[in-house]
């Protein structure tokens, strides 16, 4: 099963939290759709974000879609809380950008979208609440090409046309199209993962439509980064857990880590994978995801 670490990103109000809830259910990761209106949100699981309605402190969650398991790091919408979404950016492998689809490209995407860039991390794009919007599919694509200056591509529009757009993103690609009369799932992975073409799903998170087809696409899509043998690793929060005990939350790079292993003059006292609110602890950390070490009192966010 291929492993990866996916952050969610939008603007405030675009549904990030939906879409989030959205995939959880129908991945089957929880039994029953929670909302932000009904302060039942999986990821919001705080007293003041519920209270809020909104995302403050960045939250995991693991899910499976098929044969790809996600480590997905919700992150905050809310410009005030922007620093705390910016620490996650240093651990993705990949970035899901929501969108809304009546409300387009506001002032805060095109800050999360020269982060993305900064970073250079491949992103997935998600148009929501495309029940409620009174505009087309390609009045957005061309509104996204504008504003963002890149090459978008709806994956779910006629494959001939999906074809023609993914081969004029890359010379290897127009040569397989030329070839073909195609574009294979391979060399659109690899567009997607050097960011040469940035790929769109549209539909509405609160009433699941196309969601099921997103997940698909992440499936079929998403490419695994080997990771070498040495140990290395990335800090991105230092948190605090309800029994009190100081959490390094990091993103494993390369290599394994086990309790009561050393980390400097440090020992490890526990590992812990979090889903939501719920932690189940491990004996060794070894594949490509997010970890909770315990027992470490000099760590800090950015250490790597």
């Amino acid at each position: 099963m291929k492993e990866t670490v996916i952050g969610i990103l939008a603007h405030v109000d675009a549904g990030k939290t939906s879409m989030a809830e959205a995939m959880l259910y129908r991945s089957g990761a929880i039994r029953s759709l929670g909302r932000v209106d009904h302060k039942n949100a999986y990821l919001d699981n705080s007293l003041i974000e519920r209270e809020r309605g909104i995302t403050i402190f960045s939250k995991q969650a693991i899910f499976d879609a098929g044969l790809l398991r996600v480590d997905l790091l919700d992150t905050p919408g809310h410009m005030d809380f922007s620093a705390e979404m910016e620490r996650t950016l240093s651990v993705l492998d990949y970035a899901i950008l929501v969108i809304s689809g009546p409300d387009g490209v506001q002032a805060h995407s095109q800050t999360l979208w020269m982060l993305l860039r900064r970073y250079r991390i491949p992103t997935f794009v998600w148009i929501n609440k495309m029940d409620i919007c009174l505009r087309g599919r390609q009045e957005i694509l061309e509104e996204l090409s504008s504003e963002f200056s890149a090459n978008f591509a709806d994956m779910e529009g006629e494959k001939d046309a999906l074809f023609e757009s993914l081969a004029t993103c890359d010379e290897v690609a127009l040569e397989q199209y030329l070839e073909t009369g195609g574009v294979s799932d391979e060399m659109t992975a690899a567009l997607i993962a050097s960011r040469r073409v940035f790929p769109c799903w549209f539909g509405s998170a609160l009433k699941l439509d196309g969601v099921d087809a997103f997940l698909a696409g992440l499936e079929r899509y998403v490419v695994e980064k080997r990771m070498p043998d040495e140990f290395g690793a990335r800090v991105f929060k230092i948190s605090r857990a309800e029994d009190g005990q100081r959490l390094t939350w990091i993103k494993l790079t390369g290599g394994s880590l086990r309790v009561r292993g050393a980390l400097g003059d440090e020992k490890i006292t526990q590992i812990r994978r979090y889903s939501g609110g719920k932690a189940q602890q491990t004996d060794e950390a070894s594949s490509p995801g997010i970890y909770a070490l315990c027992g470490l009192t000099q760590s800090f966010a950015g250490q790597g």
